[in-house]
């Protein structure tokens, strides 16, 4: 089955990992938790690496480690992608798992690095909200620090807009989804994402047209 260990590894989100020399007796099932958390990093580079070479010019970035800084699981990778042109505080195109082992799948979205963020991020960023939103993709707005999905509709842009302006909204992401099923091969998936990345082009565009930033 392709990207397996990623599979698997979805049912760790939240899960504390503790060195397994300190783990006493848990010792054996850290080593496993590690492993597994490696492999299934090692997949989605993998991943990352075959988008990347069919979206030349853009390079990817690094994928995220399988914990965090407080050794917290984290199977819900990503990676960024940049045109060779754009600064880390650009807004950027990325890939990210989403869901649980018996739904999921991989998302492409134009978004920003939070911690690479300057003062324009923010309003480059929500230029994808200039353009209407096509048909199979949907918003993802952060409002009170949680984030939520939202319907792609006229009348969602229009809203989002507003409370965008408002400053209800602090950010808004247009994604597109495609899930992953266990009949897929890998170049069902890599032409699925690549669609996603051509459906979402014109919104990485907008974000980069400076000349007129959302008032």
């Amino acid at each position: 089955m392709m990207l397996e260990n990623i599979k698997a590894y979805l049912s760790k989100q939240g899960v504390k990992y503790i060195k397994p020399e300190k783990a006493g007796q848990h010792q054996e099932e850290m080593e496993v938790l590690k492993a597994l958390g490696q492999a299934a990093r090692k997949e989605m580079q993998t991943l990352a690496k075959l988008l990347e070479e069919r979206l030349a010019p853009f390079k990817m970035d690094r994928v995220s480690n399988w914990a965090n800084q407080a050794q917290i699981c984290r199977p819900h990778f990503w990676c960024y992608y940049r045109a060779p042109e754009d600064s880390l505080d650009d807004v950027a195109m990325a890939i990210r798992l989403y869901g649980q082992p018996e739904k999921w799948g991989i998302s492409v979205e134009v978004s920003f690095v939070e911690r690479k963020k300057s003062d324009t991020t923010l309003a480059k960023q929500h230029k994808v909200l200039d353009l209407p939103i096509a048909p199979s993709l949907y918003y993802f707005a952060q409002e009170d620090g949680v984030s939520h999905r939202v319907e792609g509709t006229e009348e969602n842009r229009q809203m989002l807009k507003e409370a965008v302006r408002d400053g209800r909204v602090r950010k808004v992401l247009v994604k597109y989804d495609v899930p992953v099923t266990d009949s897929m091969t890998e170049d069902d998936l890599l032409d699925q994402l690549m669609e996603g990345f051509q459906l979402l082009m014109p919104y990485y565009d907008s974000c980069h047209d400076t000349n007129e930033l959302l008032q």
